[in-house]
């Protein structure tokens, strides 16, 4: 248990390496202060980091369930990977909020939310049904479909991010969007690759 926890730690800094200054330490490094943001930011950034950490909340509540009904090997690194870069990734969302004056729950994002839901856009975390899918599928069938439901979830997080580098403007926002854009297209890439096999 202890080599694959190192495993993910290790994952995970390969996941986050090459990001610039504003990557957060992986966890099983000495933590320090989360990156300072600009104070100069706008609305689509705020809408953004409320957004994402809506979204790595329940990113965090589908991978525990994989911990508590089991996968692969393979899987389990992946999964031990992704929870260690979105925990502190979602540490740093909510450390450049707070230095704004801006909550890290509701306000834009419930408006985004709303205004995407009422367009008919998805809304940028998984459906109720599809977790309640996850809940009841039987240890036969969980991998695939844990596999299939994160893979649907993870690509939410790259449409928005591509939202935020179109439309942000606060530079520390923006590369943490470009840094998800990259890192989440490459875990749907794995884990297509888990489903195939």
């Amino acid at each position: 248990m202890r080599k694959l926890h190192l495993a993910a730690v290790a994952l995970a800094a390969a996941l986050l390496a090459g990001c610039g200054s504003a990557a957060p330490e992986p966890v099983g490094r000495a933590q320090t202060a989360p990156p300072a943001a600009d104070a100069t930011y706008n609305d689509t950034d705020v809408t953004f980091l409320q957004m994402m950490i809506a979204h790595h909340g329940q990113t965090l509540e589908i991978l525990k369930l994989a911990h508590t009904r089991g996968t692969s090997e393979q899987v389990a690194l992946l999964t031990g990977a992704i929870e260690a870069t979105q925990t502190t990734e979602l540490e740093v969302m909510k450390g450049w909020l707070a230095s704004w004056g801006e909550a890290a729950t509701g306000g834009h994002a419930s408006h985004a939310a709303h205004a995407s839901h009422a367009a008919g856009g998805a809304l940028p975390i998984t459906a109720a049904d599809e977790m309640a899918s996850l809940r009841k599928a039987s240890t036969a069938q969980f991998q695939t479909v844990f596999l299939n439901v994160l893979i649907g979830h993870q690509h939410s997080a790259i449409e928005m991010a591509r939202q935020e580098t179109g439309g942000g403007v606060n530079p520390q926002a923006k590369e943490l969007a470009q840094r998800i854009d990259r890192s989440r297209t490459e875990q749907i890439k794995q884990l297509l690759a888990m489903v195939a096999s």
